[in-house]
């Protein structure tokens, strides 16, 4: 088992000549760390919320690579399997604005035909997305002792990652897809945070899958994290986290997304049912990437603090691999 040390007070992500300080290094329960990043060319700031309704998955992101910004507008509907997908590209990322820390501030970018604004506040964060054809409003009112996972990924002093995935918000809303609009409420909706700050290497390979229902939700990751003594793997049960410190492993078919996956550990027996998949290509020569996002249900288990094992069937969520070269 992975010994990750939990931090419990606020820190600095970097020390004033830009490089990692050590004491930044752990995971926490809430966002307690300023990214105070500097130097160009290397760092990476995004935001990205996906929200899983009973008629609709959209998934909205805005990233910062320094010589680039990339925004995106996803959106699937559930009962035909039509898709919706708008990607911006600005250069030297103008237009973007990106708080230091998670929870506090506006996040916003705007480029082309996409908008995109998150507005933070104490009590939960206001979403405004705007691309053609699509129009999103919605609100994630902040719960009471709800917690999220916060983990810094040290590869080295000069290249790590500070990521905060917050799982199972609830979110309501309207969705305005051309003329037919979609209301959606708390009771069967739910939203999900990745907010990524940090200095990366030139190629990374990555896992992530986060799944939610009513009580439960199981966030999951790999391959980046692998040999950093950190890594983002957390049951939550009625909002509280229960940090699992094992790296995974992870099985699937990269010849066809869509045959049921296997994710594994000490502390995880994880399965996932994938019923769509978005794939997602990036070529611009200098940044380069390839996603497969998987959407579908978890089946399996995972086990709690105090050694139970909890159920993972019925959560919805996704599964992907990501390769990038950015």
């Amino acid at each position: 088992m992975t010994a990750e040390r939990e931090i419990t007070s606020p820190v600095d992500l970097c020390r004033p000549d830009g490089r990692l300080d050590p004491a930044a290094v752990g995971w926490t329960r809430r966002p307690l760390h300023r990214a105070n990043l500097r130097g160009w060319g290397r760092v990476k700031r995004w935001e990205y919320w996906g929200i899983v309704t009973p008629s609709h998955i959209v998934g909205l992101v805005a990233s910062s690579l320094d010589y680039a910004g990339l925004h995106g507008v996803y959106v699937l509907d559930r009962a035909d399997g039509s898709e919706l997908s708008e990607d911006v590209v600005t250069p030297l990322a103008r237009g973007v604005r990106m708080p230091e820390r998670s929870g506090a501030g506006t996040v916003s970018a705007r480029g082309g035909s996409v908008t995109l604004e998150f507005v933070q506040r104490p009590d939960g964060t206001g979403i405004e997305a705007t691309a053609p054809g699509f129009r999103l409003e919605a609100e994630v009112p902040r719960v009471e002792g709800h917690e999220s996972l916060g983990v810094v990924v040290p590869w080295s002093r000069r290249r790590f990652q500070y990521t905060v995935k917050d799982l199972g918000r609830p979110v309501r809303g309207r969705l305005t897809l051309g003329s037919r609009e979609f209301a959606f409420d708390e009771v069967d909706s739910f939203a999900v945070l990745d907010h990524g700050r940090g200095k990366w290497p030139y190629a990374v390979s990555w896992n992530w899958a986060a799944g939610c229902g009513p009580g439960r939700a199981v966030q999951l990751g790999g391959r980046w994290t692998a040999g950093t003594g950190s890594t983002e793997n957390a049951l939550f049960l009625d909002g509280r986290l229960h940090k699992i410190g094992e790296e995974l492993t992870w099985e699937y078919d990269r010849t066809d997304w869509l045959r049921p996956w296997r994710i594994l550990g000490p502390r995880v027996e994880a399965g996932f049912r994938p019923f769509h998949v978005r794939t997602s290509k990036t070529n611009l020569v200098v940044v380069a990437g390839e996603t497969h996002q998987c959407f579908g249900e978890f089946t399996g288990r995972a086990r709690a603090d105090d050694g139970s094992w909890v159920e993972l069937d019925g959560l919805t969520g996704w599964a992907e691999e990501a390769r990038n070269r950015w």
